[in-house]
């Protein structure tokens, strides 16, 4: 790995347990799961301008993409919520709308249901843990009990990968051909091949890891941002690390995007485990690094 200097910047900060990190519509998104907020910020440069919830959720965790129609899906408790746009003149925040049920995953059987994307065909996949995390992380249990299911454009619902090691973040390759899984327990990227019909085939470790995994993007090479417990780091298929930006925090989440593609927006917090979420200091950041690939579509 080249040894390369990015200047990080802070474009948020005081999330309680910021996730989820996306570009879309020349707007930053992340949610704040304790907060129980979706916000969007505007981007200038590397600054934040105005940023407002552009919705409010009570499931815990909660993760968000959009279709083909700029329709946002959202996880929820039993399944995938969609955001219906506040009308026009309404009360409540500028912008904000409302959760309404969209797809009712519950007959799969999972506890929670944790991150979603869309693939370019609108094939939604949803994946789970699969175990009851309120007794803490339970790594022999979470290793073989993930899932991930798929709602297809016309609803679609079936599981189509098993014995995922505590699934996290999840991109779609540009071509649209692979779905990479960000397997946190097992630390290492797993890849499946999407069939016509959407089904998944072909599991494979696509890179081991060192540092942990969370949420991922993928950028134009087809390389992986991976969000660690040391910061982000660039990763090719099997493994080699072609960049690194460093910090002092738990990495959750990050995306690529900005106006020209290059920015990479990095959700990161002090970590002090799953029974004291929401119990400690907001140190919940996003910071933000220019990088040389551009997001795929640039």
């Amino acid at each position: 790995m080249s040894e390369r200097t990015h200047e990080i910047t802070t474009l948020l900060s005081g999330l309680a347990m910021g996730e989820s990190a996306r570009w879309h519509d020349g707007r930053f998104w992340c949610s704040d799961w304790v907060a129980g907020e979706i916000l969007a910020t505007e981007v200038a440069g590397s600054a934040a301008g105005r940023s407002e919830v552009a919705a409010r959720s009570t499931s815990f965790p909660f993760c968000f993409d959009w279709t083909p129609d700029g329709t946002m899906l959202v996880t929820g408790g039993s399944g995938l919520e969609r955001l219906e746009p506040a009308p026009a003149g309404s009360a409540g925040g500028a912008g904000e709308g409302k959760l309404v049920p969209h797809v009712d995953l519950s007959p799969l059987g999972p506890q929670v249901w944790n991150e979603v994307v869309v693939d370019p065909r609108g094939n939604a996949y949803v994946n789970s843990p699969n175990f009851d995390m309120s007794g803490g992380f339970d790594v022999e249990v979470g290793s073989r009990s993930g899932v991930v299911a798929l709602v297809t454009p016309g609803g679609d619902v079936r599981t189509v990968a098993t014995e995922v090691a505590f699934p996290n973040g999840m991109a779609v390759a540009p071509d649209g051909s692979t779905l990479i899984v960000a397997e946190s327990f097992a630390s290492r990227l797993g890849a499946w091949d999407i069939d016509a019909d959407g089904t998944l085939s072909n599991r494979r470790v696509w890179a081991p890891l060192e540092n942990g995994c969370d949420g991922i993007g993928i950028d134009a090479e087809g390389a992986v941002w991976v969000a660690t417990q040391k910061g982000c780091e660039r990763v090719r298929e099997g493994g080699e690390v072609a960049d690194r930006i460093p910090f002092d925090l738990f990495g959750f989440s990050c995306a690529l995007g900005g106006p020209e593609g290059r920015t990479l927006f990095m959700v990161a917090a002090d970590w002090q485990g799953y029974e004291n979420i929401g119990k400690r200091p907001r140190t919940g950041v996003v910071y933000a690094a220019e990088v040389e690939v551009p997001a795929p579509g640039w």
